[in-house]
């Protein structure tokens, strides 16, 4: 296990710059980033060459990737435009979106995989059925539509919510847009865990278990589900970095000042900086989330070893 650890960490490096590279260059072309700091008129080019210089940008642009990623590594993610650090716009906006994330995560893990669990042991019937045609709606829903709809009904129809959150953004408060956020996953891993458990099911160890007279309960949680989780795994590690990256529309709805919030600003003020350091972290994000789903496999099956 502990060389097979090593070898994943070594394998991140190279992913990880190859990774920001492309990041780097694809906002670096994206636009001018001075046009955007002189907003509707047009900097004089005195002015423009002097921005260029104060913020690097006059050189080129391997020479900017090397120094931003020189300063990464002793935690210096850059400045953004207005003059504020990277890494303070960090420390307001990551704890929101880590919130939302968790919220989202357990309301994705509980009920989707109750519903797969269920649906998964009464395969054929109606209450399969219902479920496969609400999560198929789930799925044909695009999120800003769900998230206008409930923020609609529940908070301004119904007043059972507030229609937008508060900057402490609270748990209780991130409950409705954690709903949303998960909502596509959840009907994903709903119907991961049906297949997953129906396929199970029919397989000799189950069988074996109930033939040797083993509760029912057991069977299921020790046997059948424990097994039919590593493809759901799968998808829930990987579905961790896509919910912080991918909350830009829930967090804009809702007015949640996090990551989601912070990139849209980025990207139309057109602040490089701030794009890049973001998205550099949930690049992390993504590869420490994929390294912990494979150790789990070893966890939910025992025949799995790492050399």
């Amino acid at each position: 296990m502990g060389r097979y650890v090593i070898r994943r960490l070594l394998q991140m490096i190279p992913v990880f710059i190859g990774a920001t590279l492309l990041i780097f260059l694809m906002v670096n072309v994206m636009g001018d980033p001075v046009a955007g700091l002189c907003g509707e008129r047009q900097c004089d080019p005195a002015t423009a060459a002097q921005l260029k210089r104060e913020f690097g940008l006059d050189k080129p642009v391997w020479q900017q990737y090397l120094t931003y990623m020189g300063n990464v590594f002793t935690g210096d993610f850059g400045t953004a435009f207005n003059g504020q650090k990277v890494t303070e716009l960090m420390s307001t906006a990551f704890p929101v979106t880590i919130r939302l994330t968790l919220v989202a995560i357990v309301i994705e893990i509980v009920v989707g995989i109750a519903l797969g669990v269920i649906t998964g042991l009464k395969r054929g019937r109606p209450i399969d059925t219902t479920v496969l045609l609400l999560t198929l709606v789930v799925i044909s829903i695009p999120t800003f539509v769900t998230g206008l709809l409930l923020q609609l009904l529940l908070g301004v129809e119904w007043g059972w919510i507030k229609p937008s959150v508060s900057p402490e953004a609270t748990f209780s408060e991130l409950l409705v847009p954690g709903l949303v956020l998960a909502s596509v996953s959840l009907a994903y891993v709903t119907r991961l865990t049906r297949t997953s458990i129906a396929e199970n099911r029919r397989s000799d160890y189950v069988r074996t278990a109930v033939a040797k007279g083993l509760p029912r309960r057991r069977v299921i949680v020790r046997h059948l589900l424990r097994n039919s989780l590593i493809p759901v795994v799968t998808f829930i590690g990987t579905d961790i970095g896509a919910l912080m990256g991918g909350a830009i529309v829930t967090e804009r709805i809702f007015n949640i000042h996090g990551v989601g919030y912070q990139l849209y600003q980025g990207i139309v003020r057109q602040n490089t900086q701030t794009v890049v350091g973001f998205v550099t972290v949930l690049v992390l994000v993504f590869l420490v989330a994929n390294l912990l789903v494979d150790l789990l496999y070893a966890v939910l099956d025992p025949r799995i070893r790492y050399a």
